[in-house]
């Protein structure tokens, strides 16, 4: 106990230490990329400042990985360096058993980052997006005018004539619902729709609803069996489209549901979305290839921690990046695209353990 109290203590103040300059030094280099803007606009230092506080989160959630990888291969190289290492192999602890409290950690603490940024980070970083195009006059809107979705599989149809965001209302929209030939059955035509959050469904009003027959189309009473089928949700309807990265794990899940249903393709968001779990595991990846790393040199201890903490980064970052495109083109299943980084990294660290001095 008393050497997992002393190993922490040499961390847990340099990781802070590096998280919070990593961070800073992101939000700094967004300011002065913006700060010409911000100048020419005559924004409030106010604001400026309530941006740069939203952007803390994402910067926090940004240099985690970064700082846990540098703090521990700092603190075990300069331990080795000073021979503490050695003293601990000639007592009978081995590398592994001494440094299994930080992998611990670092496993929940991936459990941590997800959350953190699921429940968190989106939030925050929406909020400084919306404020610093305020700021920038860069003006969005959610609204959407002649709209048309496809949902389950092309069975049905929404068109619309306007989607208001503020109210999550469709107005003069027609529901075409067809079989699996894609032969019509039914049209239901409504003056508004509004989504009901409770039953995830959408309310109709002046809805009239038509079925085909010899002579064209007649009027029948409103089919429960087919409005309730109408439970394409809201986020679909809006004018912007909708970035996998920048929204919570539930919606992405949602849109991801959506392009399935609608017959279209969806490896690139799907693959995104399972990377939401797979990626904040890189903090467990980096702390092992930092123990793995333990002891290679006496020398330079600062300058090589850096040099690695640069490196390991890179090179998941790197292979993340392949096999996402491998998984956006259908080469490599979405769930492989995403999470064999982190497979093939935990192998990598377990065989650089392996053959590490114990």
């Amino acid at each position: 106990m008393k050497l997992v109290i002393y190993l922490f203590k040499k961390i847990i103040p340099l990781f802070f230490g590096a998280m919070a300059f990593f961070a800073l030094v992101l939000n700094l280099v967004d300011l002065f990329m913006n700060i010409a803007n911000y100048l020419q606009n005559g924004c409030a230092l106010k604001d400026i400042l309530t941006v740069m506080a939203n952007y803390v989160p994402k910067t926090i959630w940004y240099s985690v990985p970064v700082a846990i990888l540098f703090s521990t291969s700092y603190v075990l190289s300069d331990m080795y360096a000073n021979n503490e290492i050695e003293a601990l192999f000639a007592s009978g602890v081995s590398l592994f058993r001494f440094t299994f409290p930080i992998l611990f950690v670092s496993f929940i603490l991936a459990f941590g980052l997800f959350a953190f940024e699921n429940k968190f980070v989106v939030k925050t970083y929406e909020k400084k997006v919306q404020l610093q195009n305020q700021l920038l006059g860069k003006t969005t809107n959610e609204n959407n005018s002649d709209v048309i979705v496809l949902s389950d599989n092309g069975r049905i149809i929404y068109k619309a004539n306007r989607y208001y965001e503020d109210n999550k209302q469709l107005k003069r929209i027609y529901f075409i619902f067809r079989d699996e030939e894609k032969n019509l059955e039914s049209i239901i035509f409504a003056s508004q729709a509004q989504w009901n959050f409770d039953q995830n469904i959408w309310n109709l009003d002046g809805a009239v609803q038509y079925v085909p027959d010899n002579h064209g189309m007649k009027i029948v009473p409103l089919d429960k069996e087919y409005t309730d089928r109408l439970n394409e949700s809201y986020e679909i309807f809006r004018k912007s489209n909708i970035d996998v990265q920048a929204v919570t794990a539930k919606e992405a899940k949602i849109y991801v549901e959506h392009l399935k249903k609608a017959g279209l393709p969806y490896n690139e968001e799907l693959s995104e979305y399972y990377k939401k779990y797979a990626f904040p595991f890189i903090v467990f990846i980096v702390v092992f290839l930092s123990i793995g790393l333990t002891g290679k040199t006496k020398k330079n201890v600062l300058l090589i921690s850096l040099a690695s903490c640069i490196s390991a980064s890179v090179l998941f970052y790197v292979s993340m990046m392949i096999t996402m495109v491998l998984a956006k083109h259908g080469y490599i299943s979405a769930f492989m695209g995403a999470w064999f980084p982190v497979i093939f990294f935990t192998i990598l660290s377990i065989i650089l353990l392996r053959y590490s001095r114990t």
